[in-house]
């Protein structure tokens, strides 16, 4: 059937903006393709390192279990080395830092609570990192680096732990009225639930005195 004027008309429009839109439109949509396939396979990608890493978690722990130091030096080492983007390499960097501390190899406790601070990409566990790593400068009286990470930038969540640690820190250099203004910060920005944490807090502000 023979197109009338208008339809004719409105052809030859289409014709020419496909003319002139045609390649643009065309390099438009294979890109947007490439994209939505670039895209899922990155999540697979994400998806398989997620499941690899925790795999090696769970060796890893079973490994702490069993106290064996090379199972745990071997799913340790691979974990961290292997998948450090993920939240499982901060887990086992902050597990192996605890089993290190409870065998008092210090230094390579230090090292993977340094490891978490340096390159997790949790901020949770970039600040529980630097509590912990406080707490092991106070045992050393290294008191300076512990007050350092003390005054760090850290999440609000996590202001009454750091509060405590710098009284800790500031009472263990003989600072005791320093002391006591940062346990009442401590006591001041702890959750009213957390009572056992309120409680030590309230000990160590009348073993100064109130």
């Amino acid at each position: 059937m023979p197109l009338d004027l208008e339809e004719q008309e409105q052809v030859a429009e289409l014709k020419a903006w496909w003319n002139q839109y045609g390649n643009f439109v065309t390099a438009l949509v294979v890109a947007l393709a490439l994209a939505l396939v670039g895209w899922q396979g990155w999540r697979w990608y994400q998806a398989e390192q997620a499941t690899r890493a925790a795999a090696l978690y769970e060796n890893l722990a079973k490994a702490i279990q069993a106290n064996d130091p090379k199972a745990v030096r071997d799913s340790g080492g691979a974990l961290v080395e292997s998948y450090p983007r993920t939240l499982y390499a901060s887990m086992a960097a902050l597990f192996l830092a605890r089993y290190y501390f409870d065998k008092a190899d210090l230094k390579s406790a230090k090292l993977q609570l340094q490891w978490v601070i340096d390159r997790s990409p949790s901020d949770d566990f970039r600040d529980l990192a630097r509590l912990r790593l406080g707490a092991v400068l106070l045992d050393e009286k290294a008191y300076d680096e512990a007050l350092k990470l003390a005054d760090e930038k850290h999440t609000a969540a996590y202001d009454a732990q750091f509060a405590a640690l710098k009284g800790d820190v500031l009472l263990a250099k003989n600072q005791p009225a320093d002391a006591k203004a940062a346990y009442k910060l401590a006591l001041e920005k702890a959750a009213q639930e957390d009572s056992p944490f309120r409680e030590s807090l309230r000990m160590r502000l009348d073993a100064l005195g109130g």
